[in-house]
């Protein structure tokens, strides 16, 4: 049984949502986008907007055709890392200052990489500031 308000699965006899504590209803309820138009369930395919940066953002945004939740992990993709990335390539060029802040993007770069793996692995639509806000603008187009 799939809980109606996060998505989550829980055993059949269950009452409440084992993740976010709602009440399960008498009827199961459907999973919300279980599948993209990829092929992979929802959160994987998410998850692997992330794998190679702006890269795989860019491939999700022109393979998803279902999924608003791929979709906002593609541009957020694409807008995160996309940016960090010219950024870090324009700072590498200034000596000393530059080269010190382009090692502080990369790491920024690298940290990110990791939370939003892991928030889009587990279902979850984390915003980063800005990025986020013009993702979303992109899906609802």
């Amino acid at each position: 049984m799939f809980c109606s308000r996060c998505g989550a699965e829980n055993p059949e006899a269950a009452k409440f949502c084992s993740k976010c504590g709602a009440e399960l209803g008498a009827l199961p309820a459907a999973k919300p986008e279980a599948e993209s138009s990829t092929g992979l369930s929802a959160n994987v395919a998410g998850l692997l907007c992330y794998v190679a940066g702006w890269i795989t953002g860019i491939i999700f945004v022109v393979l998803e055709k279902k999924s608003t939740f791929v979709k906002f992990h593609a541009w957020q993709s694409i807008m995160t890392f996309g940016v960090l990335t010219v950024a870090e390539l324009i700072l590498a060029w200034i000596p000393f200052v530059g080269w010190i802040l382009s090692i502080l993007i990369g790491i920024l770069m690298f940290v990110l990489w990791i939370i939003l793996i892991i928030q889009a692995g587990t279902g979850k639509m984390w915003k980063v500031p800005w990025a986020g806000d013009w993702a979303e603008k992109q899906i609802s187009k």
